[in-house]
C-alpha cells in the first residue's frame, strides 16, 4: 500500500521519517527543508496534489483544526478531491472534538473513510516511534493498518467511534494542563513562605505530590528553562475544546476553569511562545519570587 504524509513539523516529520523506513510514502508540506529531510529519511516528495490520488491512506499531522479542515477542503487546493474512492484519511493532529465529527461527516459524504488518530509523546518519543496513539474510527481499518500506526507508536489504543481518539486525548491533555497549574500555583508559594525550591522540588518528585508534569517541568523551572515543551499558545485549543465541552453538555468542571485562568494570565503576560512551565512565572510575579536554583540567575521576569 502507498501512503501519503501531510504535516512535517516538530511531531510529523519523525513521524513521516519511521513510517517511510517501512512503507511506500509521498510527503507534502510548506516547508521545503521538511520535505527534504523526509526525502533523505526515505519518502518522495509530491510534485502536486494530484500525486496522492494513487494513494491508499493519507496521514496528516497539523497545528490545528482549522489548518487540518483547509487542508482537506479548501474549494482549489483541498486535498480530499484528489482521493480515490475509500481511501482512508488518518489524522494525527490533536483538535477540537466536534470539528472532528464534522469532518468525518464530509469525508464520509465524499466516499472516503476517516480516523481520528491524535498522539501523547513529545518529541523524542516521535523520533523514537514510542507514541501513545489513540484512535477513533472502525475496527477493520484500526487493525489493516496497525502495521504502519506501529511505525509510529507502540501503545495503540482503539477507544471507539469517530471522535473518540480525540476525545481521550483531550482528557489526558487536560489533567496534565491541572497538574502544571498546580504546580504554577504553589511552587511559589512554598518559596514566599520561606522553603527552599531545591528541597520543596525533591519532596514533591519523590512523594505522593509527584506526576509526569513535576517530574518534567519542576527541574526546568529551577534552571529557569522554559523552551523545551510545547508553546503555551500552541496548546491552548485543548483548554477551549474542554470549556466547549463542559458549555456544550452541562458538565461542571470547576478545577478545570481555575487551571484554565492561569493559562490565560500567562498567555496575556506574554509567556505563549514558552512552554506550560512558564505558568510559574505568573505566580512568581505576583509574589514577587522566584523558583529557581541558587546558582540559577533569574531572568524571565526582567
Amino acid at each position: 500500500m502507498r501512503y501519503g504524509f501531510v504535516g512535517l513539523g516538530q511531531m510529523g516529520a519523525p513521524m513521516a521519517a519511521n513510517l517511510a523506513a517501512a512503507q511506500d510514502v509521498k510527503v507534502l508540506d510548506l516547508s521545503e527543508d521538511a520535505i527534504k529531510a523526509a526525502v533523505r529519511a526515505g519518502a518522495s516528495a509530491v510534485s502536486s496534489l494530484k500525486d496522492f490520488a494513487d494513494i491508499g491512506v493519507l496521514f496528516l499531522c497539523l497545528p490545528n483544526g482549522g489548518i487540518v479542515e483547509k487542508s482537506l477542503f479548501d474549494k482549489t487546493n483541498g486535498i480530499a478531491k484528489f482521493l480515490s474512492p475509500n481511501t482512508i484519511v488518518v489524522d494525527t493532529s490533536t483538535i477540537e472534538y466536534s470539528l472532528t465529527l464534522s469532518i468525518g461527516d464530509r469525508l464520509d459524504a465524499l466516499g472516503l473513510r476517516f480516523l481520528d488518530a491524535p498522539v501523547s509523546g513529545m518529541w523524542k518519543r516521535a523520533q523514537d516511534g514510542t507514541l501513545t496513539m489513540m484512535i477513533g474510527g472502525e475496527t477493520d481499518i484500526v487493525e489493516d493498518l496497525r502495521p504502519a500506526l506501529s511505525t509510529m507508536a507502540d501503545r495503540i489504543l482503539h477507544t471507539g467511534a469517530v471522535g473518540s481518539g480525540q476525545l481521550t486525548k483531550l482528557i489526558n491533555q487536560l489533567l496534565f494542563d491541572i497538574n502544571v497549574a498546580a504546580l504554577a500555583e504553589i511552587l511559589p508559594m512554598a518559596k514566599k513562605l520561606g522553603l527552599d525550591p531545591e528541597n520543596t522540588a525533591e519532596v514533591v518528585n519523590s512523594g505522593t505530590g509527584r506526576s509526569y508534569a513535576s517530574e518534567y517541568f519542576i527541574p526546568q523551572i529551577l534552571e529557569g528553562t522554559f523552551d523545551t515543551g510545547y508553546p503555551l499558545q500552541s496548546a491552548y485549543k485543548d483548554l477551549i475544546s474542554g470549556a466547549e465541552i463542559s458549555a456544550r453538555y452541562q458538565i461542571p468542571a470547576p478545577v478545570l476553569a481555575a487551571a484554565t485562568s492561569t493559562y490565560q494570565q500567562a498567555l496575556l503576560e506574554g509567556h505563549g511562545a514558552k512552554d506550560k512551565g512558564a505558568m510559574v512565572l505568573v505566580y512568581e510575579r505576583l509574589l514577587g519570587v522566584n523558583c529557581r536554583k541558587s546558582s540559577v540567575e533569574d531572568t524571565t521576569n526582567d
